[in-house]
């Protein structure tokens, strides 16, 4: 799928994988909308690379509603939307209502919302591309965070849902599930950052890179570390094996005295 001149909207793009997508598909000749919730580092990365930029909260429904009024306003039509913002918080049984909620509400409600706006137009012309950042936490787990990894986990099943409903109508849908990325979120999961980096930690390059190669094949599942295929296999196919070996891991961060 060639993106010049294509119009572009990737939320969560004033820092580290948003903002990689954005410039990579921005060198590619796609007219690209800078969203963050950041409104100094929006309009940087917006003059660093010829956007537009558009802050606010991509994941309230007002503020969604406000960044795809805008970006229509300014590109005429959206052709692709990257929901990229995404947050960590809350870890064990000790997360909090507000932590779990916020979690539902940027990883999972952000793009629901979106969807709500721009499918029904996509349906009717008969194309469009919905992209979301889910993390390998959405088809594995992550340890030490219920908040992070039930909410990725939502995530990738919405789009999927999205897939097998609007796929034959022309719409395409892709989830980017990446391991460790040497992002702020990996700077601050400093227990995990060992277990998180196990396949090597790429950059945000690598992602958008990854990414971008992905956007030809229209494959769903978008995987910057190739050997989560082979482990999301193995949690399918060997429940309790898998489980087990996840036990074991974190039973070494205990003994670490590093788990979350």
């Amino acid at each position: 799928m060639p993106v010049r001149d294509k119009g572009v909207v990737v939320t969560g793009a004033g820092h580290g994988i948003g903002r990689a997508l954005a410039t990579r598909l921005a060198a590619e000749g796609a007219r690209v909308v800078v969203n963050d919730l950041d409104a100094e580092a929006a309009v940087r990365v917006a003059g660093e690379i010829g956007g537009y930029p558009a802050s606010g909260d991509a994941a309230t429904e007002q503020g969604v509603t406000a960044l795809v009024e805008a970006a229509r306003g300014h590109l005429g039509s959206i052709d692709v939307w990257i929901g990229n913002a995404g947050i960590d918080r809350g870890n064990g049984l000790l997360a909090t209502e507000e932590d779990w909620a916020a979690s539902h509400e940027v990883n999972v409600l952000a793009h629901v919302r979106a969807a709500r706006l721009l499918v029904p137009g996509w349906v009717e012309r008969g194309s469009g591309r919905f992209v979301v950042t889910a993390s390998a936490a959405g088809l594995l787990t992550m340890i030490g965070s219920p908040t992070y990894s039930v909410s990725k986990h939502a995530c990738v099943a919405f789009a999927e849902w999205l897939s097998l409903t609007y796929r034959h109508r022309g719409v395409v849908v892709q989830a980017i599930c990446p391991q460790g990325v040497r992002t702020r979120m990996l700077d601050n999961a400093k227990p995990l950052q060992e277990l998180l980096s196990h396949d090597a930690a790429l950059t945000p390059e690598d992602v958008a890179e990854a990414t971008w190669q992905a956007l030809h094949h229209d494959r769903f599942l978008v995987l910057p570390h190739p050997q989560v295929a082979t482990y999301y296999a193995h949690r399918a196919t060997d429940t309790d094996r898998w489980l087990g070996g996840m036990n074991k891991l974190q039973r070494r961060l205990e003994d670490q005295g590093t788990a979350r």
